[in-house]
């Protein structure tokens, strides 16, 4: 033991805290998924071919290590949704955003309009599904509905909702300070547990939140509530103001003053939030 503490140096101390962190990571982005199950079915998988080897289970034994022969395509296939966002989510960060992502003056402009048409639907408890681009492209999503080359504007937004307009079931993407795409069609949330209490149109903000790093604004049309999904999380705001705060959190340049952020409740935005209901 004396040995080994005297070998250690600060290298294997960052070697723990970096492969903590990685794991820490992995399990809060499987929580609430369908890889949970996954990950509980290959450990009794492996807890079934140590017995089998254990006892002597020859036919056993060679089925579960002839799977084995091929677990990393295994895995690849079952958790092909959980490793495509964490590859995405790797290449998401202030720095890339900063450098292709849209101008203070664009950001400040569609913060402006967006938080207008929302506080305006939902005083009339009329529904509506804005998405939001940042780092990850939406090209995939956008192209399921039908495109638009238009400025962001709180009129055009509003007429695209309105119940009798044939777009209005979809969700509108908007890039930089663009509306390019309207009635678009948005993966729904793979999460039961919140999902089971929300409507189509906030699971599939909630969805589209997991897939990417866009944030979702969802105006319920029975409740006239305001909920802005973003990092598979889902908020439900008290009013616009709230709204146009946390748009100016998210999408940096707008002029929305931040509040001053004490250590604790850093740590506090460090841990998983729970869902709330839309």
């Amino acid at each position: 033991m004396r040995d080994a503490l005297a070998v250690f140096g600060w290298r294997d101390a960052l070697d723990i805290v970096l492969v903590s962190i990685v794991v820490y990571r992995i399990f809060v982005m499987f929580k609430g998924t369908r890889a949970v199950q996954m990950l509980v079915g290959l450990g009794a998988l492996m807890a079934a071919s140590l017995v089998a080897r254990r006892l002597d289970l020859y036919s056993m034994q060679w089925i579960l290590e002839n799977f084995w022969s091929f677990w990393v395509i295994a895995l690849v296939v079952l958790f092909q949704p959980e490793l495509r966002r964490a590859l995405a989510r790797i290449g998401q960060g202030g720095v890339i955003q900063a450098l292709f992502g849209p101008s203070g003056e664009q950001r400040a402009h569609v913060v402006r309009e967006t938080v207008s048409v929302a506080e305006s639907l939902a005083a009339r408890r009329i529904g509506a599904l804005m998405v939001i681009e940042r780092a990850t492209g939406l090209r995939q999503y956008a192209e399921l509905g039908v495109p638009l080359d238009a400025l962001v504007s709180a009129d055009l937004l509003g007429s695209i909702f309105l119940p009798y307009s044939p777009l209005h079931d979809g969700a509108v993407f908007i890039h930089r300070d663009r509306i390019v795409a309207a009635g678009c069609f948005l993966p729904l949330s793979r999460n039961v547990q919140p999902g089971r209490a929300m409507g189509t149109r906030h699971r599939a903000a909630l969805g589209i939140s997991e897939e990417t790093d866009a944030v979702a604004i969802a105006v319920s049309e029975e409740t006239g509530r305001i909920s802005l999904a973003v990092e598979g999380h889902m908020e439900t705001l008290a009013d616009a103001d709230v709204l146009r705060r946390r748009l100016g959190e998210l999408i940096r340049g707008a002029p929305a003053p931040a509040a001053p952020v004490s250590f604790w409740s850093g740590v506090r935005r460090l841990l998983p939030r729970p869902h709330d209901n839309a």
